[in-house]
């Protein structure tokens, strides 16, 4: 059985055990979100993708 969760899903739900659990302050979780959105318009963005699908490859063993 396939069970397939989107990685906003799976990165929204740390976020909250983060704040919920960590302490972490909620201005400092908005203040990444937005560093991650004007990060994600820049020429890095390619990148990042890149890595973040070759890191969810592994963890999902379809990296060869």
């Amino acid at each position: 059985m396939t069970l397939s969760l989107p990685l906003v899903f799976v990165l929204g739900v740390i976020a909250w055990a983060a704040i919920k659990f960590l302490g972490v302050r909620m201005w400092v979780a908005v203040v990444i979100t937005l560093f991650g959105f004007l990060l994600s318009q820049t020429f890095l963005a390619p990148a990042i993708e890149s890595g973040t699908r070759s890191g969810v490859d592994v963890v999902d063993g379809t990296h060869r």
